[in-house]
């Protein structure tokens, strides 16, 4: 009955997200602010269109966010359905193939802006549960949590958690905001690395200088910051801020074993992204690297002339924005200020250095035999023929952190994204088999929790 229902509305499911694909909701743009509101008007009609109930715009300081409930039967669990409406900016546009909010179909992918994070997975819940509410089949009363802040911190997420703790209870917090191994390969992510985000600015001269009066005798702002920024490695690309490394958890060799049981070629890793070879920290392999380990990047650096043609000029700052992935036992506060104290600490006095925090998350591990693990894993194995893999992801999603804090519920992370699917850069997809597969895959959960919370 329910892949029935499934079948025959396939296409409009996807006309649907084509739709929703269309609209530029980037919260980090201000000049798409009506965008974002448009998208979360269409997302209320189109919960209130799956059979929800009680559906509004809840306003906060920022962008609204669009809750929904069924509450069928109060013996039965809840689950409470997080995800996102708006989406990472779409520059540099001249690298898609095609127009970031004009989605095309090919080669069995929708490519869109957020066709994967987060409005393709997010969607696939609204139809998953569209599907039981019309088929008589929901085993579970459900609540919609849909934000539209997510790509800038969830800045205004927690406040609305802290206000609405009634509303919201439940006993489980279902998101798809991540991804799987691959599509014959179904994995559960069970681990999320934190995050530390901030922008450093420094100044040398008062005023842009001519490089051929004064090069050589007042620093470059520049120069000094990359300076800077590369002694934050050593040559192990171990990270060389003073206490670093304080509390983070180290895996067992067992743990790191089991974690090598998901299949990985690391040439085809190497191929699909265009690489010589792969760089990280040492003692450890790609596949640990990028998320048991805590990392330090620089995600864009900027100042002086960067326009057409030749300008000779020192400039008088210069900009980076960096990012610090963290594992359990860290925390974001604790790296931030270390990170600061640090790299105040290391400027010549030839400059000033000033530290702006952003926003941060914290790392999180997730159990695997409560009984919410347990039937996401019947469902994708029922779904995709084999039992699904536990991984850790190397990203962050720091308000599962705060759910678990502020609601004292445990997530469950079933992502149907694949790592091809350019999350965050030009030409973003998600696969049509993703999408479909997640619809079908969804209400088994419901089905199993309830048998399993009895």
């Amino acid at each position: 009955m329910l892949n029935q229902y499934i079948n025959d509305n396939k296409d409009r499911f996807v006309d649907e997200l084509l739709d929703m694909l269309r609209i530029p909701s980037v919260s980090a743009d201000p000049k798409f602010k009506a965008d974002v509101m448009r998208n979360a008007e269409y997302l209320k009609a189109r919960l209130i269109e799956a059979g929800a109930d009680n559906v509004e715009l809840v306003e906060t300081a920022g962008n609204p966010v669009v809750y929904g409930e069924k509450l069928v039967d109060p013996n039965l669990p809840t689950v409470l359905v997080y995800g996102h409406y708006d989406v990472q900016p779409a520059d540099p546009y001249e690298l898609w193939t095609s127009p970031p909010f004009e989605p095309v179909i090919k080669d069995g992918k929708i490519y869109a802006r957020g066709a994967c994070d987060d409005k393709g997975q997010m969607y696939m819940h609204v139809k998953a549960f569209e599907t039981m509410v019309k088929t008589g089949t929901l085993a579970c009363n459900v609540k919609f949590m849909i934000e539209g802040e997510e790509e800038v911190g969830s800045v205004n997420l927690g406040a609305f958690v802290r206000e609405h703790k009634d509303r919201l209870q439940g006993d489980v917090i279902l998101i798809s905001d991540t991804g799987m191994l691959a599509n014959d390969t179904p994995s559960i992510t069970t681990g999320l690395r934190g995050l530390s985000y901030l922008e450093v600015e420094v100044t040398g001269p008062n005023r842009d200088l001519h490089s051929g009066l004064y090069g050589g005798a007042v620093a470059n702002p520049i120069n000094i910051l990359c300076q800077m920024i590369a002694s934050l490695h050593d040559e192990n690309n171990h990270i060389t801020i003073p206490g670093f490394y304080d509390n983070v958890q180290e895996l067992s060799q067992e743990e790191r074993a089991d974690m090598a049981r998901a299949p990985f070629d690391l040439e085809k890793y190497k191929k699909a992204l265009n690489l010589g070879d792969v760089h990280g920290e040492a003692g450890y392999v790609t596949m640990e690297r990028n998320s048991i380990r805590p990392t330090l990047d620089v995600n864009g650096i900027w100042g002086g002339y960067t326009g057409e043609g030749a300008k000779t000029v020192i400039p008088s700052k210069a900009y980076a924005k960096i990012s610090m992935r963290l594992v359990p036992n860290q925390t974001s506060e604790e790296i931030t200020e270390k990170f600061k104290k640090h790299f105040e600490s290391i400027a010549p006095k030839s400059v000033k250095v000033e530290v702006k925090p952003h926003h941060g998350g914290e790392p999180v591990v997730t159990p695997t035999d409560s009984p919410a693990y347990q039937a996401a894993a019947k469902a994708y194995e029922e779904t995709f023929g084999v039992k699904p893999i536990p991984v850790r992801s190397g990203g962050s999603i720091p308000i599962v952190a705060m759910f678990k804090s502020e609601l004292g519920l445990d997530s469950v992370l079933m992502g149907f994204g694949l790592d091809s699917d350019a999350i965050h850069s030009p030409n973003e997809s998600y696969g049509l088999f993703n999408f479909m597969k997640g619809i079908e895959t969804i209400p088994l959960f419901y089905k199993y929790f309830a048998e399993l919370k009895k």
